[in-house]
């Protein structure tokens, strides 16, 4: 295994870090709400880093993730990146590559994916598709959804007049422009065949686990800047050992995140087995991600406790991941299942 970035990697990693860390600040991301940023979303795609996704394949789009989570941007790039422009270009007809990709990468078409398997939602009697996503992330900010319905197969279907498909607001820990998806005989057209269910979904949860190590980072950043600077009793707070315990154990737990992503993404990458793989970067995400989330809000004291402060925002999206696409415990069982059946 070799995670060191290809030089196209590295370049549009530290270009989306650039952009990320001018336009995501803090005044900006509270102007927000629980809204996307349409300027950074423009500026994103303009830049090429929704496109460059096809050629940097799965380990990129992780890096690329993990510069987002340190700011906690608010635009629908993983969702879009994985459950479109990934999902489209792994799965995807001749046709449905050439009519969708070249949206997806301009970001005028944007995608977000209603996963795991909604048990709600399966094929009409008029052959449209039919039922309901409680919760769907990024949904108020798309132009089509792909549906993983009760059998397990994927379905992509437009948003909009006349689709059928109805939106509503839904609030989420974090401010991820979520919505209910209602389908009423909506025109949908299946989007690959036998395993391709389950390949999104592992590729979902190794990109969201890399989301989930930049959220993770930036709040350890964000607690090491405060407590060396904040004084007690005369002294910096990140001269106590028990400080210095805590923040070493989160800074760990974070990277255990960032190499167990790395691998699952550097194997899809090379066209390896990686389902174990990406339920193993789904589990350090969930149960790590919310132990690190947690020791940057401690660390901060009151002032941790503020939901205007910036590492609320990490404590927020932290543990939002921690449940996304399955918690701790369930990814563990589906892992342990996996194992033992020999797949």
């Amino acid at each position: 295994m070799d995670f060191t970035p290809t030089e196209a990697q590295a370049e549009a990693r530290d270009l989306a870090a650039r952009i990320f860390g001018d336009l995501a600040t803090h005044e900006r991301l509270r102007a927000a709400g629980t809204g996307s940023d349409p300027e950074l979303w423009k500026a994103l795609c303009g830049a090429g880093l929704v496109a460059a996704v096809a050629e940097l394949g799965l380990l990129g789009l992780v890096l690329l993730l993990e510069e987002q989570g340190r700011t906690t941007a608010q635009v629908p790039y993983a969702a879009n990146c994985v459950y479109g422009q990934l999902a489209i270009a792994a799965h995807g007809t001749d046709d449905q590559r050439a009519r969708l990709l070249p949206g997806v990468a301009d970001g005028s078409v944007v995608v977000a994916g209603a996963f795991p398997a909604q048990q709600g939602v399966r094929p009409g009697a008029r052959g449209g598709l039919s039922g309901t996503a409680p919760v769907v992330p990024w949904l108020r900010d798309a132009t089509h959804v792909l549906v993983a319905d009760a059998g397990g197969r994927l379905w992509l279907a437009p948003l909009g007049e006349g689709t059928g498909a109805r939106v509503e607001e839904v609030e989420l820990t974090a401010p991820w422009s979520a919505g209910r998806l209602t389908l009423d005989e909506a025109p949908a057209e299946i989007l690959g065949g036998a395993g391709a269910c389950a390949d999104v979904l592992a590729t979902a949860r190794t990109a969201f686990a890399g989301l989930q190590a930049g959220v993770c980072a930036g709040s350890v950043a964000r607690a090491v800047a405060h407590t060396n600077t904040r004084e007690q009793f005369g002294r910096p707070l990140a001269t106590r050992q028990a400080v210095q315990l805590r923040a070493a154990d989160a800074h760990m737990d974070t990277e255990a995140i960032r190499v167990t992503a790395y691998e699952a993404a550097w194997r899809r990458d090379a066209g390896l087995p990686y389902a174990t793989h990406a339920l193993t970067a789904a589990w350090w995400a969930s149960e790590a991600g919310q132990r690190v989330v947690h020791t940057g809000q401690h660390l901060h004291g009151g002032a941790g406790a503020d939901v205007g402060h910036p590492v609320h925002r990490h404590f927020l999206w932290g543990r939002q991941l921690d449940a996304y696409l399955g918690s701790g415990s369930e990814v563990l069982q589906e892992l342990g299942e996996l194992i033992a059946s020999g797949s």
